[in-house]
């Protein structure tokens, strides 16, 4: 792989952040153009109080210098204080992020494996009773909106069926430490994981079973078994690595997918990530908090794309070309 590939792919996902940067700026000041009036609506507060807000929020600026100061603190990672709670964005996103990697982390995993798998069978077995019930199980539930999934299972499986906890983190009051500790908050993340995996994983079955009927169809795979080697040979040496090609990159696409997703999954089962935190911002509203939520999942779609780029063209030489 080239230098020149990878600098024109690191440069193309440098100006794409540049462009999220700009657009978040000026996105939630259209949207909401007095946000500390937003803030303190309902609220006896005088005239010089909601000055005072104004100016420790930064919002009594004229826009040029609301942007000078937003691109020079975004570079220095501070996104301001939050409207809500005035703790600084940064510490409350930096707080909320490992529980998103870890849930979003293990469900993006088990979705691409498992939907995977099901889709090589399926598609190796074409029109068997195995194929018609993981096509049609895999369709539904790719179907089914994730949050209405979600509510699903916290019906059945948490409440119809105690099985797992309704809501978040660990168990309140709880001071379990090491493997106890763990085996606590696994136990309250398997509904959520559960939720995200099943809605992700049909596409990755309907993909890899449409891309692996097109391989198998090759002429190199005919050759191969009249070559005389057997069919799970074929199968794992030379049409499976081929088909696996298109999934590189939706494995990236969805890891923005399955963040939107963790939005309303963490609202559901009251999980204290990222996703959490930008429906509470959303319904405060608070404007520097959904600016630095907006600007580190965008930040983290960008990047994904970006190694999937590079994965890709490491896989197949022919995208490399620097014409």
């Amino acid at each position: 792989m080239s230098a020149r590939f990878v600098g024109r792919k690191v440069l193309g996902a440098l100006v794409t952040l540049i462009f999220v940067i700009v657009f978040n700026f000026f996105l939630f000041r259209v949207v909401e153009n007095d946000p500390v009036g937003t803030l303190v609506r309902g609220r006896n507060l005088t005239e010089e109080q909601q000055q005072r807000l104004s100016e420790e929020f930064g919002v009594d600026q004229p826009l040029p210098e609301q942007f000078r100061r937003y691109v020079v603190e975004t570079s220095q990672l501070n996104f301001g204080l939050s409207f809500e709670t005035r703790e600084p964005v940064w510490d409350v996103i930096r707080s909320k992020i490992w529980p998103t990697v870890f849930l979003v982390g293990i469900s993006a995993v088990l979705s691409a494996v498992i939907g995977t798998w099901l889709g090589i069978h399926a598609a190796w077995k074409r029109g068997s009773s195995f194929d018609y019930a993981s096509t049609t199980s895999t369709m539904l539930l790719y179907s089914m909106p994730d949050f209405w999934l979600g509510l699903l299972l916290l019906v059945l499986l948490a409440n119809k069926l105690p099985w797992f906890p309704t809501g978040g983190f660990s168990d309140a009051g709880s001071d379990a430490t090491g493997f106890a500790a763990l085996a606590d908050q696994a136990h309250h993340m398997a509904l959520p994981g559960l939720t995200l995996t099943l809605a992700y994983m049909g596409e990755y079955a309907i993909i890899m079973r449409s891309s692996l009927l097109d391989t198998m169809g090759e002429d190199y795979l005919v050759l191969a078994r009249a070559k005389g080697l057997r069919d799970a040979l074929v199968r794992r040496r030379h049409a499976v690595p081929n088909a696996l090609l298109p999934l590189v990159t939706l494995v990236a696409i969805n890891f923005g997918f399955v963040l939107g997703g963790a939005i309303a999954v963490e609202s559901i089962y009251s999980w204290p990530g990222l996703g959490l935190a930008t429906y509470q911002a959303i319904r405060a509203p608070d404007l520097p908090m959904l600016q630095g939520l907006f600007l580190v999942l965008s930040a983290a779609v960008i990047l994904a794309n970006l190694l999937a780029d590079l994965l890709y063209a490491y896989l197949d030489p022919r995208v490399r070309s620097d014409r």
